[in-house]
């Protein structure tokens, strides 16, 4: 397969990563149940009478593919691929109270309309009038490598030369309700959490949108080559160091070659054994986590790729983000390890461009 190269990268989540000296000001966060985006002023962006009518995640996903576009100096995409795990909560649950409210009776459908998961990938390719290849993909945790994944077909296929893919996700008040009741949100007393050595369940809820331009061609700004990813279900967890060696063997390289391995650990006892496992392989690489920094959610990779992608640019590593002290001289290949509560687990291998 030719080489697919990520030439832009726009991200908002709970840190203020539209920012450019973002790099150096990063604020983990350990205390609190829910933690929320900080969002743009819209109105820069799209009109009012337009963003009255659209849920967060849309919103977020505007400004945020607006921004990967101009940084990739692309105005209209050969695709648009968007991977999210929850969709247009916002507007499903106001359709769903409209039916409760109203017996089922006389209700409008603009709610229903906009609630379906591929509203974003559609919203954003209706703003660019663009008519192409628009897909979303719906995997919880492996929503966004889904998407990377077509995106990359797409392009060693002959089919694109430039693809738009995004991952974006929103918090509704209901349904943080509902986390918390099954214990997927931590428990108050339970805060704050040592997301490396938690000894208790659930995790902190994040939200955010992150937004790539994949190329065919290397520009002077790209950021990473794109150069694989694996997918799987359902892992042992005795399986999870062979998982990470077959994938890398079929790269034709070993953890030796890693420089950095990024881990989603989130700070829930039960599912981040799979990522203190792996730690094991990686004696010679730099460890870094980042769910401090954006929660946790069913995208929330969108935000360890971004995270990536400045680092291998910058060939820097935000002090934030470390496990161990080790340090590389050049960073040259950084290995994504996610899964949500042990399910949906990812690699993404990304190299220097």
């Amino acid at each position: 397969m030719s080489a697919v190269y990520i030439n832009s990268a726009a991200c908002i989540s709970a840190q203020d990563t539209l920012n450019e000296n973002f790099f150096r000001n990063l604020k983990p966060e350990n205390s609190v149940q829910v933690l929320k985006a900080i969002e743009p002023n819209y109105k820069e962006f799209i009109p009012p009478a337009a963003s009255r009518r659209m849920s967060k995640t849309v919103k977020m996903s505007s400004v945020a593919s607006q921004y990967a576009l101009k940084e990739a100096g692309i105005e209209n995409p050969d695709a648009i691929i968007v991977g999210t795990g929850m969709g247009c909560s916002q507007d499903s649950e106001k359709f769903l109270k409209n039916v409760l409210d109203n017996h089922e009776e006389f209700l409008t459908p603009t709610y229903f309309i906009q609630s379906t998961h591929n509203t974003v990938a559609g919203q954003i390719a209706l703003g660019l009038q663009c008519h192409a290849y628009n897909f979303t993909y719906v995997n919880t945790s492996s929503s966004l490598e889904f998407s990377f994944l077509d995106g990359k077909l797409q392009i060693n296929d002959g089919e694109a030369e430039n693809v738009l893919v995004g991952s974006t996700d929103e918090q509704t008040e209901r349904v943080m309700e509902l986390y918390k009741l099954n214990k997927t949100i931590k428990k108050e007393e339970n805060l704050s959490v040592d997301f490396l050595n938690s000894k208790t369940e659930g995790v902190i809820w994040g939200e955010g949108a992150s937004f790539f331009v994949l190329g065919k061609d290397k520009t002077e700004n790209s950021y990473a080559q794109l150069t694989d990813i694996q997918i799987t279900n359902k892992l042992d967890l005795e399986e999870t160091q062979q998982f990470i060696e077959d994938f890398l063997a079929k790269n034709n390289l070993t953890s030796n070659d890693i420089d950095a391995v990024i881990l989603g650990f989130s700070g829930d006892s039960k599912s981040d054994v799979y990522y203190k496992n792996a730690m094991g392989l990686f004696d010679n690489s730099a460890l870094l986590y980042y769910k401090h920094l954006s929660g946790e959610f069913n995208t929330a990779s969108g935000f360890s790729t971004f995270m990536a992608c400045h680092i291998l640019k910058n060939q820097e590593i935000p002090k934030v983000m470390m496990i161990n002290d080790l340090k590389k001289e050049e960073i040259k290949n950084i290995l994504l390890y996610n899964h949500l509560g042990g399910n949906d687990h990812s690699l993404v291998l990304l190299g220097k461009a």
